[in-house]
This record gives C-alpha cells, structure tokens and sequence, in this order.
C-alpha cells in the first residue's frame, strides 16, 4: 500500500471522525432546550388556558415519564434498526412533537410534550453508549462536550423564553415552537451517519452480546440508577418551578427567567469538567460529596429567603447540578464494560430514575397548593440531596457491574 494511499485514509478517518462529533453536538442540543424553556412561560401558559399549578407540573412531568417507559425499549430498538437510524427517527419526531406542543389547547399542548418526550428518550439512552463504542479511550472528553452542548442550549432557552414571548409579542406558542427549527437543522447534520450504519450497527449487537449481565439483580446498576434519578429529580423540579419561587420572593418573570438561565450557565464548565476528572479517578466519591454539599448549600439558601445572596445560591445550586449531570452521564461508561452494555444501564437507569423524577414537579406543585408556601416543597430537594450523597458513594466505586470486584 502507497504512503500517499495511507495519507488519503487518515484523511477520511479524521473527516469521519469530525462529522461524528458534529452529528452528535447537534443531536445533544436538542435535548434540553425543548424542556428548559418550559419554566418561564409556566405563568403565561396557566393564564392562557387556565390550569393549576398541579397541571403545570405535568409539562415538565409528561417528558420525564416518557423517558421512564420508553428508555427500557430503547436499545433493543439500537440493536434491532441501528443506532444511527432510531436517533435520526426520533429527532424527526421531536420536530413534530414541538409543533404539536405548540399549537393553541390543552389537548395539543400535553399530546405534543408527550411526543417530544419520547423522542427525546431515544438519544438521552443511546448517545452514552455510542459514545463509548466510538470514543472508547475519550470517554470523558466526549462526555462533557456532550453534556456541554446540551447543557447550554438549555439555559438559553430558558433566558430567552419570556423575551421572545413577550417583548418580541410571539407568546407562549412562538417562544415554545421556535425549538422547532434547531431540531430541523440537526436531522440535516445527522444525516451523514447513515453512511456508516450497517457496520456500526453490527459493531453494537456484538458488544451488547458480550458480558450480558442481569443489571435489575445489580446492586451497582440500582446505586447508578437511583444517582440518575435523584439528580434529575432535582435538576426538573428546578427546572419546572424555580422562577414561580422567585417570583414570590418579589423578582420579575423576566429576571427570574435570566436567574434560571444562570443557574444553567454556572453549570456549564462543570459539565465539561467533571467528566474528564471522574475519567482520570479510580473512585469518583468525593466528587460525589462535593455534589451534595454545593446542593444543600444551594437549597438551604433558597429556604432561609431574602434576594441579597439569590444569584449566590443559584450558582451554587448550580455547579451541584453540574457536577451531578456531569457524573450520572459518566457513571454508564464507567461502570460497564462495552457500548451494548452501556446503553442497557442507561436505558434501565433512564427508566426508573425518570420515573422517580417525575414525580418531582407535580408533587411540587401540589404540595405549594395544598400549603401556599415553597418551604415545605423546598424540603424534597433537601431529601434528594442526601439521598444522592448514599446512591453516589456506592455508584462511585471502582469496579464493573456484574463483577466479583
């Protein structure tokens, strides 16, 4: 073989490689931001066609439910049809289910957030586990430029919502259905990977058949699941009502929108960042401590009231989320020992930590009808906290599942 001939096929394998990291950074940015920019409209969405505050906890609920029931189908779906394929299907899907959402009713509204839900679902489980199989020795670096590409869409999204809604006089319709266009976008920038299907396709089926585990008798797949799950748990109920706290706290829809947007943005380098460290660690534990530390600090702070140290909180509440996010994604590659089984942790973890936090936001929301008050609300995500230092102490331990380690 000519050196000239080698020189081409790096090329090519380079140019492969780019065109896969780029397909993935537009897959991950959709992500979020269809969710985020849900909790400052909350306000003008309840005025608009008249729902409780228990109903508007079910916008952000429907999504997280979604993910619970779906996730466990998932990577039989990758295996069956290909990864590349379902991924592309589901952000086809997503397209529609921001459309419908965003359309005038009730019915539209949760019928559409039911639809984006579910598409979303598909790329939450099976991107873990393609970044594993095409990144094997990058597994962190990926991780976090996945997680920050989600990550900071998310919190414009949030910012801009109520600007677009209301300065810009679209309404709660246009400020939803604009995420439209981006999930359009990024069916273009997928669409390179079908090239590589059917060999990546064969590359998964292989790996899921190696070292197949029972994950539901693993005690390590259950403390990496309900970390999963508590950190979601938190980060939706923020997500869903954080701006309806600050309201009461006498800040402005459109403030409390930005706060939210910087509670995301202080995020942001940790997502990136604790990644590539927890990659470089045997044990991720006192990353794990350091976690539920900046979380109760965040909560406490927003419990004992006052705006002096609001913005102090909310980057504090902030980077906790950071470093939670950051660990959970990585806790799937780390804990497992192929792509295949990779993407059944995430899709087990997936389900029943979506499930357990989507009981988050509505619970939230009744428990302020029911008191009138955020206080006793505030104290499940107290709760959470601790409960995310115990899962994450096991999580964190160096070892595999289905291992004698």
């Amino acid at each position: 073989m000519s050196n000239q001939h080698i020189i081409s096929n790096s090329k090519i394998h380079k140019s492969a490689v780019w065109i896969t990291i780029v397909g993935i950074i537009f897959i991950a940015i959709n992500l979020r931001a269809p969710l985020t920019s849900v909790g400052p409209l909350v306000g003008l969405i309840k005025n608009d066609i008249h729902i409780s505050n228990t109903l508007a906890g079910m916008i952000t609920t429907l999504p997280l439910l979604a993910f619970a029931f779906f996730s466990p189908i998932v990577p039989k779906l990758g295996r069956k049809f290909g990864v590349e394929v379902i991924i592309l299907i589901s952000i086809v899907f997503l397209t529609i289910g921001i459309i419908l959402r965003s359309l005038s009713g009730v019915a539209t509204l949760y019928l559409g957030t039911a639809v984006l839900g579910l598409a979303i679902s598909v790329s939450n489980v099976l991107l873990p586990s393609l970044i594993k199989r095409e990144f094997p020795t990058k597994i962190g670096l990926m991780t976090g430029v996945y997680s920050i590409s989600m990550n900071l869409l998310g919190a414009i999204a949030s910012g801009v919502s109520v600007p677009i809604a209301v300065r810009l006089g679209f309404g709660w319709q246009g400020a939803m259905e604009i995420w439209a266009i981006l999930s359009f976008i990024s069916i273009l920038f997928w669409l390179p990977q079908m090239k590589h299907q059917t060999k990546k396709g064969t590359n998964i089926r292989n790996q899921t058949a190696e070292g197949n585990v029972n994950l539901w008798r693993s005690t390590l797949a259950w403390q990496v699941t309900f970390f999963m799950g508590l950190q979601s748990l938190v980060f939706y109920i923020l997500i869903a009502w954080l701006p309806e706290i600050l309201k009461q706290q006498g800040i402005s829809s459109a403030q409390s929108g930005w706060l939210l947007s910087i509670m995301q943005l202080a995020l942001l380098p940790f997502t990136f960042i604790v990644p590539v460290i927890a990659g470089r660690m045997k044990s991720q534990r006192s990353l794990v401590m350091i976690t539920t530390f900046l979380l109760l600090t965040g909560t406490l702070g927003l419990l004992c009231g006052g705006s002096n140290l609001i913005v102090l909180w909310i980057v504090t509440l902030g980077i906790g989320g950071g470093f939670a996010f950051g660990l959970s994604m990585m806790f799937f590659g780390l804990r497992t020992e192929s792509a295949g089984q990779a993407a059944e942790l995430s899709g087990m973890a997936q389900s029943v930590g979506y499930l357990l936090a989507a009981i988050g936001p509505t619970l939230f929301g009744y428990l302020h009808d029911v008191t009138d008050s955020w206080t006793t609300p505030l104290l499940i995500l107290v709760g959470a906290s601790i409960l995310l230092l115990i899962f994450g102490l096991g999580a964190a331990r160096d070892r595999y599942i289905g291992s004698t380690k």
